[in-house]
This record gives structure tokens, C-alpha cells and sequence, in this order.
């Protein structure tokens, strides 16, 4: 089986501009609703298929902790996400082409709703979980797409 590894592209996107940006607060009942969609990263999953539970935390330093890992092909994680810091912030899981067009498009329409199976919105001291499927193989990233 390939190893598959993930990156934090905080770095590299931060230094783009963004505008004031508002999301929405969709909850795990409305995205549970939408069907699966596969993406070059993976595809979202559900509890039951869990293999393995990693803790990512996020603060006000624009830092994920850890800031890099790696699964197997096929291999579903469940994803803790805990902000330790004292506003918003967001992990998007994607492909460093995906993560900048993302980026693109939240400061083209700061106003956006949006709410995906790869992303979690997470307020200050608030922890969140996302579920996702690792079925390709590659090099993939996650980041924080929000200004600050």
C-alpha cells in the first residue's frame, strides 16, 4: 500500500489577500444529507469507517499542530480539529491547486456561504470533526483559508 502524505499549506496561502469572509453553519445532520462526492484527495466517509483518529490542533500563530502526516491508501481518518485559539479558523483539505483556486474564489466573494465534507469552520475553543477517505494516492494539502 502507498503512503500518502499531507501538508499544512498555511504558509504559502497566507500571504494572499482575502476579504472579510462569512461562513455558514451547516451541521453534521445537514452535511451527512449530502452525497459523497470524489475528490482527487479522497472522499468523505461515516463513522463506521473509521481506521484511525488524529488530533489536529490550530491557533492564533496561523500553525497546525502537526503540521503534516500520512495514511495509507484507503485509509479513512477521522479528523479532530481543536482551535486553541481566540478567533475562527478553518482546516480545508485539498490539493495545493484546489487550496489556491479555493482562496481565489473566497476573496473574489468574501460573502460566500459554503460548507463541505473536506472543510471545517471552527469557532475559538470549539473542536470539530471531519471523516474523509485517503483513496488516491499523492501528495495533498490542508490549510486555513481565512484572513489573519
Amino acid at each position: 500500500m502507498s503512503k500518502l502524505t499531507l501538508v499544512a499549506a498555511v504558509a504559502a496561502l497566507s500571504t494572499l489577500s482575502f476579504g472579510v469572509l462569512a461562513h455558514g453553519e451547516a451541521g453534521e445532520s445537514e452535511r451527512s444529507m449530502m452525497p459523497p462526492e470524489q475528490k482527487a484527495w479522497g472522499i468523505g466517509a461515516s463513522e463506521e469507517q473509521v481506521d484511525r483518529e488524529l488530533v489536529i490542533r490550530m491557533d492564533d500563530s496561523m500553525r497546525f499542530t502537526p503540521d503534516h502526516f500520512e495514511v495509507a491508501e484507503g485509509e479513512t481518518l477521522k479528523l479532530v480539529i481543536k482551535n486553541e485559539g481566540k478567533m475562527l479558523h478553518e482546516l480545508v483539505l485539498g490539493t495545493a491547486a484546489e487550496l489556491e483556486e479555493h482562496a481565489a474564489l473566497m476573496a473574489k466573494f468574501p460573502g460566500m456561504e459554503h460548507d463541505e465534507p473536506y472543510m471545517a469552520h471552527v469557532a475559538a475553543g470549539q473542536t470539530q470533526t471531519l471523516i474523509w477517505t485517503f483513496n488516491r494516492a499523492g501528495r495533498f494539502d490542508f490549510a486555513c483559508l481565512l484572513p489573519g
